[in-house]
């Protein structure tokens, strides 16, 4: 598995490591959006906004924002009662779906408070 999210982003650097995947699908590739990656890249390249959903990559098959999370947290091996929550709220598609927006503003207001710029 491969996510691709960003790494200045509190709240999706907390949900990749909280989802303890390695646990869950043994080899993952944590692929911090803002580094000059080249899967990163041709994500981009292939029209994919990092700035509007994060990434995963498995099966051959990408993943883009709400289904992402929904596979994260399909997958994930969560081991706390926070992780556990986490996971049953975004592993249900009409959930995630509805969430995801919210997340999304989340993460822009926050990083407009710590002062970083959008990918």
């Amino acid at each position: 598995m491969t996510i691709v999210y960003d790494g200045d982003c509190p709240f999706c650097n907390n949900y990749v490591h909280l989802m303890a995947l390695r646990k869950a699908v043994g080899n993952v590739d944590l692929i911090d959006a803002r580094t000059a990656d080249p899967t990163a890249k041709e994500l981009a390249e292939r029209g994919y906004d990092l700035n509007e959903g994060m990434v995963a990559i498995y099966g051959g098959k990408v993943y883009y924002g709400s289904d992402a999370v929904i596979l994260i947290s399909s997958v994930t091996n969560a081991e706390t009662w926070l992780a556990r929550l986490v996971a049953w709220l975004l592993r249900s598609p009409g959930r995630a779906k509805f969430l995801y927006p919210y997340m999304k503003f989340g993460r822009r207001v926050t990083l407009r408070i710590l002062g970083k710029p959008l990918i």
